[in-house]
């Protein structure tokens, strides 16, 4: 799908989605998911769009990975998100098994992997994945600071 290859590739592929969701109006916030190298899905926010509330980024890249791959679960796949996943996405991740999550800029109000929940430290979290946080920080918190600034 795409040449991107290293784990930066990926987040840039994540912030290009991100800023494709900029350009239609939505919350900016990219995601890619990748196994083995290949990228399996990549989306942007889509809620304004599908008048669709679970519409964000990650949700939407999980379903479709998960319709193209034929499984309800992803073992072996990592999530590129520009940022910081909602207790709604970190819930998704947990179920869908994912590998590994990278994320860009933290999101003190609505996070939910290292603010607020911490969905994956919870004892009721049935998957945790690996964690990496900051990848891409600058790019995605700009554009995030972009976007509403120009709304207010």
């Amino acid at each position: 799908m795409t040449g991107a290859t290293t784990v930066s590739g990926f987040m840039d592929l994540a912030l290009a989605e991100a800023r494709a969701a900029a350009a239609r109006g939505e919350v900016p916030v990219g995601a890619v998911l990748v196994r083995d190298g290949i990228v399996l899905a990549s989306a942007g926010n889509r809620t304004l769009e599908l008048c669709d509330p679970t519409a964000h980024a990650e949700i939407l890249v999980i379903r479709a990975a998960c319709a193209a791959t034929g499984s309800e679960r992803l073992p072996g796949a990592d999530l590129y998100v520009t940022l910081e996943p909602c207790p709604m996405c970190a819930g998704a991740i947990s179920f869908a098994r994912l590998r590994r999550l990278y994320y860009g800029a933290p999101d003190e109000k609505g996070g939910a992997v290292d603010h607020g929940p911490r969905l994956f430290a919870s004892p009721v979290c049935h998957h945790a994945p690996e964690v990496y946080a900051g990848l891409g920080e600058r790019d995605g918190a700009a554009l995030l600071r972009e976007f509403f600034r120009a709304r207010r």
